[in-house]
């Protein structure tokens, strides 16, 4: 074996040039963009991507050894977050077995980004496995399939109050509550969440000596706060002490000028939750959208049936509830309009999978068509629904937008957005981080 040391140097050169894996590169040539910042489309423009990044914008690009996709007549536009959502609280038409578990936890992630939504914040709903089992973790750092998961952790609600669950706290004293947060910051929530309503008078609300510790020691933790609120007033004295994000519209009555400039002041952000409202009577008149293919593939089993049924539709009608909701969803719609023109950051969220009828996926499409019901233009409602429900999850240094140096979670549609807003519907191909992980719900 006298050549046996040069057959080691041999090997260790042919190991020293073996070559780097392939960079994955993916060229989009000749699309219209909108890139999420507010501008106008750019029309027959290119995009590269390399290893999940985006790279280079503009147009006549070329990339030695890229997969090159013709967009000629496409739209790319960035993926939809959600800073609202639940997850594992739904499975068929009932809440008689127990839906949170991994598989279902699995399934729902993936059912959003066959929607185009990759980033998602559940809010205040999780139970101890998804932090026990490493998923929360696994999914927010994409090593999972479907959207990301980012979390509120175990929310707070008023002391004998709804709602129930099984994992969240119902303090009686501020001094519970500030243990019981402590308790789990451990768990890096994105946010803390709390319940301060009365549920149309039907529970207790919070006590104000309550939520005012709360949004002091999230604060001395550097965690903010979302408030799943209804009344003007209460959002009045939540403003007022320090609260950080206003998880659903103010629904009671218009908003005023003086909330509007505190708001502006404080930089409070806006969850609107449209879509939560009109679910709350919208099946009673069977909306134009009731047997969308679209729709229909978000649903669990079960459920078209049972919204499409007189019984389900007529007891909707009949409740002594109907007209409240409908002054509800009216005021929600002027309210979102005013907090934009004020130039206070709307973001898009909308309570979806926290009951069968409230659609993961295409809730998110319907939200943006109720914005711009509302008012606001279609490339503002895009922007609500990337850049700036990337910003209320401070992931926007990474997502919400097609720029430079941001991952590429984007969506390819078939006609243009900004025409009309159900052309988010119209999905071609959803990309997380530079792979394409559907194309859309509906199969060809």
């Amino acid at each position: 074996m006298k050549n046996y040391p040069l057959l080691l140097l041999t090997l260790a050169c042919l190991l020293a040039f073996e070559p780097a894996p392939p960079v994955k590169t993916i060229l989009l040539k000749n699309i219209t963009l909108i890139d999420g910042n507010g501008g106008k489309p750019v029309e027959h423009t290119d995009v590269l991507i390399k290893d999940g990044i985006i790279v280079k914008i503009g147009p006549g690009q070329t990339a030695s050894g890229a997969s090159v996709i013709n967009g000629q007549g496409k739209t790319v536009m960035p993926a939809l977050i959600s800073s609202h959502v639940h997850i594992g609280m739904i499975q068929g038409t009932n809440h008689k077995t127990d839906p949170y578990t991994r598989e279902n936890i699995l399934s729902q992630l993936k059912k959003y980004t066959d929607y185009g939504v990759t980033n998602i914040l559940v809010m205040g709903s999780d139970e101890p496995m998804i932090f026990e089992t490493g998923l929360r973790d696994s999914a927010a750092n994409g090593l999972l399939p479907g959207a990301r998961l980012f979390s509120a952790g175990y929310g707070f609600a008023s002391y004998k109050g709804a709602p129930a669950m099984k994992k969240n706290y119902h303090p009686a004293t501020a001094a519970q509550a500030i243990r019981e947060l402590d308790s789990m910051v451990a768990l890096r929530p994105t946010v803390i969440k709390m319940w301060v309503d009365d549920f149309g008078g039907s529970s207790p609300k919070m006590d104000s000596s309550i939520y005012k510790a709360i949004i002091t020691r999230a604060h001395q933790h550097h965690i903010r706060v979302a408030a799943h609120l209804y009344y003007l007033s209460d959002a009045h004295r939540l403003v007022n002490n320090g609260l950080d994000i206003i998880a659903h519209s103010i629904r009671d009555q218009p908003i005023d000028a003086p909330l509007l400039q505190q708001m502006k002041a404080k930089g409070t952000i806006y969850i609107p939750t449209l879509s939560l409202d009109e679910y709350a009577y919208i099946y009673a008149r069977r909306p134009d959208w009731i047997n969308d293919p679209f729709f229909k593939a978000s649903l669990e089993p079960g459920v078209y049936e049972m919204i499409t049924s007189s019984t389900y539709q007529d007891n909707l009608k009949n409740s002594p509830s109907y007209q409240r909701n409908v002054h509800a969803f009216e005021t929600a719609l002027k309210n979102v309009k005013l907090i934009a023109d004020a130039g206070i950051l709307v973001a898009l969220g909308t309570d979806s999978g926290a009951q069968p009828v409230r659609t993961q996926g295409f809730s998110e499409h319907l939200e943006m068509e109720l914005l711009v019901q509302a008012g606001l233009t279609p490339l503002q409602a895009i922007t609500i629904a990337t850049k700036n429900a990337a910003t209320a999850l401070k992931i926007n240094d990474h997502y919400g937008s097609i720029a430079v140096g941001k991952t590429a979670d984007l969506l390819i549609l078939d006609a243009n957005p900004a025409q009309d807003i159900k052309n988010t519907r119209k999905i071609a191909a959803v990309y997380k981080a530079g792979v394409e992980v559907s194309k859309g719900p509906l199969l060809p």
